[in-house]
Protein backbone atom coordinates (compact mmCIF):
# COMPACT_ATOMS: atom_id res chain seq x y z
CA UNK A 1 0.00 0.00 0.00
CA UNK A 2 2.86 2.34 0.78
CA UNK A 3 4.25 1.66 -2.67
CA UNK A 4 0.95 2.58 -4.30
CA UNK A 5 0.69 5.80 -2.32
CA UNK A 6 4.22 6.80 -3.31
CA UNK A 7 3.42 6.04 -6.95
CA UNK A 8 0.33 8.25 -6.82
CA UNK A 9 2.32 11.12 -5.32
CA UNK A 10 4.96 10.79 -8.02
CA UNK A 11 2.33 10.77 -10.76
CA UNK A 12 0.72 13.88 -9.32
CA UNK A 13 4.08 15.64 -9.33
CA UNK A 14 4.66 14.70 -12.98
CA UNK A 15 1.22 16.04 -13.96
CA UNK A 16 1.90 19.30 -12.14
CA UNK A 17 5.22 19.74 -13.91
CA UNK A 18 3.61 18.98 -17.27
CA UNK A 19 0.87 21.46 -16.55
CA UNK A 20 3.49 24.10 -15.81
CA UNK A 21 5.12 23.44 -19.18
CA UNK A 22 1.74 23.92 -21.02
CA UNK A 23 0.67 27.22 -19.41
CA UNK A 24 -0.90 30.09 -21.55
CA UNK A 25 1.61 32.01 -23.79
CA UNK A 26 2.39 35.67 -23.02
CA UNK A 27 0.27 38.18 -24.97
CA UNK A 28 1.94 39.51 -28.18
CA UNK A 29 2.17 43.29 -28.58
CA UNK A 30 0.26 44.50 -31.71
CA UNK A 31 2.54 45.45 -34.63
CA UNK A 32 2.52 49.05 -36.03
CA UNK A 33 0.24 49.25 -39.14
CA UNK A 34 3.04 50.08 -41.63
CA UNK A 35 0.80 49.89 -44.72
CA UNK A 36 -1.64 52.47 -43.35
CA UNK A 37 1.15 54.86 -42.34
CA UNK A 38 2.61 54.65 -45.86
CA UNK A 39 -0.80 55.35 -47.46
CA UNK A 40 -1.34 58.37 -45.22
CA UNK A 41 2.03 59.77 -46.31
CA UNK A 42 1.12 59.22 -49.95
CA UNK A 43 -2.25 60.93 -49.46
CA UNK A 44 -0.62 63.96 -47.82
CA UNK A 45 1.96 64.20 -50.61
CA UNK A 46 -0.78 63.99 -53.25
CA UNK A 47 -2.79 66.66 -51.45
CA UNK A 48 0.21 69.01 -51.35
CA UNK A 49 0.95 68.34 -55.03
CA UNK A 50 -2.68 68.98 -56.03
CA UNK A 51 -2.75 72.19 -53.99
CA UNK A 52 0.41 73.46 -55.71
CA UNK A 53 -1.01 72.53 -59.12
CA UNK A 54 -4.26 74.39 -58.40
CA UNK A 55 -2.33 77.47 -57.27
CA UNK A 56 -0.17 77.38 -60.41
CA UNK A 57 -3.25 77.00 -62.60
CA UNK A 58 -4.93 79.95 -60.85
CA UNK A 59 -1.83 82.10 -61.38
CA UNK A 60 -1.68 81.16 -65.07
CA UNK A 61 -5.38 81.94 -65.49
CA UNK A 62 -5.01 85.31 -63.77
CA UNK A 63 -1.99 86.15 -65.92
CA UNK A 64 -3.85 85.13 -69.09
CA UNK A 65 -6.84 87.28 -68.12
CA UNK A 66 -4.61 90.26 -67.35
CA UNK A 67 -2.83 89.84 -70.68
CA UNK A 68 -6.16 89.58 -72.50
CA UNK A 69 -7.41 92.77 -70.83
CA UNK A 70 -4.15 94.56 -71.65
CA UNK A 71 -4.32 93.53 -75.31
CA UNK A 72 -7.99 94.53 -75.52
CA UNK A 73 -7.20 97.95 -74.03
CA UNK A 74 -4.31 98.43 -76.43
CA UNK A 75 -6.50 97.44 -79.38
CA UNK A 76 -9.24 99.82 -78.28
CA UNK A 77 -6.74 102.66 -77.85
CA UNK A 78 -5.40 101.98 -81.34
CA UNK A 79 -8.92 101.96 -82.78
CA UNK A 80 -9.77 105.25 -81.07
CA UNK A 81 -6.57 106.80 -82.41
CA UNK A 82 -7.42 105.53 -85.87
CA UNK A 83 -10.95 106.95 -85.66
CA UNK A 84 -9.62 110.36 -84.60
CA UNK A 85 -7.16 110.31 -87.49
CA UNK A 86 -9.95 109.37 -89.91
CA UNK A 87 -12.06 112.23 -88.61
CA UNK A 88 -9.37 114.81 -89.45
CA UNK A 89 -8.07 113.25 -92.68
CA UNK A 90 -8.20 115.81 -95.52
CA UNK A 91 -9.78 115.31 -98.94
CA UNK A 92 -8.62 116.79 -102.26
CA UNK A 93 -10.15 118.30 -105.38
CA UNK A 94 -9.45 118.68 -109.06
CA UNK A 95 -8.34 122.03 -110.45
CA UNK A 96 -11.02 124.72 -110.24
CA UNK A 97 -13.58 122.14 -109.02
CA UNK A 98 -15.56 121.42 -105.87
CA UNK A 99 -17.02 118.01 -106.71
CA UNK A 100 -16.18 115.17 -104.28
CA UNK A 101 -13.73 112.76 -105.94
CA UNK A 102 -14.59 109.06 -106.00
CA UNK A 103 -11.37 108.28 -104.12
CA UNK A 104 -12.45 110.57 -101.27
CA UNK A 105 -15.98 109.23 -100.78
CA UNK A 106 -14.77 106.36 -98.53
CA UNK A 107 -12.87 108.96 -96.47
CA UNK A 108 -16.07 110.95 -95.95
CA UNK A 109 -18.03 107.76 -95.29
CA UNK A 110 -15.63 106.95 -92.47
CA UNK A 111 -16.05 110.45 -91.06
CA UNK A 112 -19.83 110.09 -91.18
CA UNK A 113 -19.56 106.81 -89.27
CA UNK A 114 -17.39 108.31 -86.55
CA UNK A 115 -19.62 111.37 -86.24
CA UNK A 116 -22.75 109.25 -86.16
CA UNK A 117 -21.38 107.11 -83.33
CA UNK A 118 -20.05 110.10 -81.35
CA UNK A 119 -22.82 112.69 -81.35
CA UNK A 120 -21.14 115.25 -79.02
CA UNK A 121 -18.48 115.91 -81.67
CA UNK A 122 -18.71 119.09 -83.74
CA UNK A 123 -16.33 119.80 -86.61
CA UNK A 124 -15.25 122.59 -88.91
CA UNK A 125 -14.55 121.98 -92.61
CA UNK A 126 -11.88 124.31 -93.99
CA UNK A 127 -11.80 124.84 -97.75
CA UNK A 128 -8.44 125.57 -99.42
CA UNK A 129 -7.16 126.24 -102.93
CA UNK A 130 -3.89 126.48 -104.79
CA UNK A 131 -2.31 129.84 -105.59
CA UNK A 132 -3.80 130.29 -109.03
CA UNK A 133 -6.70 132.73 -109.35
CA UNK A 134 -7.60 135.89 -107.48
CA UNK A 135 -7.97 136.03 -103.73
CA UNK A 136 -11.71 136.62 -104.02
CA UNK A 137 -12.19 133.74 -106.46
CA UNK A 138 -10.17 131.35 -104.35
CA UNK A 139 -12.05 132.28 -101.19
CA UNK A 140 -15.32 131.48 -102.97
CA UNK A 141 -13.88 128.24 -104.41
CA UNK A 142 -12.64 127.17 -100.99
CA UNK A 143 -16.11 127.76 -99.55
CA UNK A 144 -17.71 125.68 -102.31
CA UNK A 145 -15.34 122.84 -101.46
CA UNK A 146 -16.13 123.03 -97.75
CA UNK A 147 -19.86 123.19 -98.54
CA UNK A 148 -19.60 120.13 -100.82
CA UNK A 149 -17.97 118.10 -98.05
CA UNK A 150 -20.60 119.26 -95.56
CA UNK A 151 -23.43 118.36 -97.94
CA UNK A 152 -21.99 114.85 -98.33
CA UNK A 153 -21.94 114.38 -94.56
CA UNK A 154 -25.47 115.70 -94.04
CA UNK A 155 -26.73 113.43 -96.81
CA UNK A 156 -25.24 110.56 -94.78
CA UNK A 157 -27.12 111.38 -91.60
CA UNK A 158 -25.01 114.02 -89.88
CA UNK A 159 -26.88 117.01 -88.42
CA UNK A 160 -25.86 120.16 -90.29
CA UNK A 161 -25.71 122.07 -86.99
CA UNK A 162 -22.70 119.96 -86.01
CA UNK A 163 -20.67 121.03 -89.04
CA UNK A 164 -19.24 124.51 -89.59
CA UNK A 165 -17.57 125.65 -92.82
CA UNK A 166 -14.91 128.24 -93.57
CA UNK A 167 -12.71 129.12 -96.54
CA UNK A 168 -9.06 130.09 -96.37
CA UNK A 169 -8.65 130.26 -100.13
CA UNK A 170 -4.94 130.17 -101.00
CA UNK A 171 -3.82 131.55 -97.62
CA UNK A 172 -2.78 128.24 -96.01
CA UNK A 173 -0.80 126.15 -98.48
CA UNK A 174 0.79 122.92 -97.29
CA UNK A 175 3.25 123.01 -100.17
CA UNK A 176 5.15 126.08 -101.43
CA UNK A 177 6.41 124.89 -104.82
CA UNK A 178 4.90 126.32 -108.01
CA UNK A 179 3.99 123.13 -109.88
CA UNK A 180 1.06 120.78 -110.29
CA UNK A 181 2.26 118.19 -107.75
CA UNK A 182 2.32 120.93 -105.13
CA UNK A 183 -0.90 122.62 -106.24
CA UNK A 184 -2.72 119.26 -106.03
CA UNK A 185 -1.81 119.04 -102.35
CA UNK A 186 -3.16 122.53 -101.69
CA UNK A 187 -6.54 121.90 -103.34
CA UNK A 188 -8.11 120.37 -100.29
CA UNK A 189 -10.64 120.48 -97.47
CA UNK A 190 -9.37 119.96 -93.96
CA UNK A 191 -11.39 118.91 -90.90
CA UNK A 192 -10.93 120.26 -87.36
CA UNK A 193 -12.66 118.97 -84.22
CA UNK A 194 -14.32 121.84 -82.35
CA UNK A 195 -15.97 119.92 -79.51
CA UNK A 196 -16.29 116.38 -78.19
CA UNK A 197 -14.04 113.40 -78.61
CA UNK A 198 -14.10 109.94 -80.15
CA UNK A 199 -15.16 107.50 -77.44
CA UNK A 200 -17.12 104.94 -79.46
CA UNK A 201 -15.56 102.62 -81.98
CA UNK A 202 -17.15 102.30 -85.41
CA UNK A 203 -16.57 98.88 -87.05
CA UNK A 204 -14.93 99.03 -90.46
CA UNK A 205 -17.31 98.15 -93.28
Amino acid sequence: MRFVAKLAVAASSIVSVAACHHSQPAPVTAATPVARVNQDSINRANSVRDSIARADAARRLAAARADSIRRANEARAAELTGARAALTQPIHFDFDASEILAADKPVLDRKAGVLGANRPIRIRIEGNTDERGSDEYNLALGMRRAAAAKLYLTQHGIDAARVETVSYGEERPVCQEHDESCWAKNRRAEFAVLAGDVTTIVPER
